[in-house]
């Protein structure tokens, strides 16, 4: 299926379904090459983003904002096509999703803090130089702002 079609879709469904396949497209794109614990970081960091609701208010918007996420950086055309990494994506967000919806003493975190992440083999984000969190698989992950969650 091409991401056009994903993002299409997830524009009908209801929350959080809409939600779920939107970081399950996230983690497909970033990390399906990854470790488990490499995929489910990504999601974290997406999780966090959406909880500060700086890049929107909810994982649809936080994936798509501008220049953020491979859903925002390649081709509309791109085919998501690999079908087990696929499923792996799709249960690694879900299980994210219902891990960040344990209060934050019960959360297993992977890369506290982390506000951001970047492949720095192929990547120079101009804020490479903020405080490291970890490095896992071909990513790192890194604090760049701290995030909290919004005021309800």
């Amino acid at each position: 299926m091409k991401l056009v079609w994903i993002l299409w879709l997830s524009q009908f469904l209801p929350q959080p379904a809409a939600d779920s396949l939107c970081l399950s497209t996230t983690v497909y794109l970033e990390a399906r090459d990854q470790s488990a614990r490499g995929q489910q970081a990504v999601a974290e960091v997406a999780l966090r983003r959406r909880d500060s609701g700086l890049w929107g208010d909810n994982l649809c918007a936080v994936v798509t904002a501008r220049k953020q996420f491979a859903p925002s950086l390649v081709s509309p055309n791109t085919r998501l096509g690999n079908t087990q990494a696929w499923a792996e994506a799709v249960t690694v967000a879900l299980e994210s999703e219902r891990n960040w919806a344990l209060p934050a003493g019960q959360r297993k975190e992977i890369v506290p803090g982390a506000s951001h992440f970047a492949a720095t083999a192929i990547a120079s984000p101009s804020w490479r130089s903020a405080y490291q969190v970890a490095t896992i698989g071909d990513h790192t992950f890194f604090k760049v702002q701290s995030l909290k969650p919004r005021k309800s």
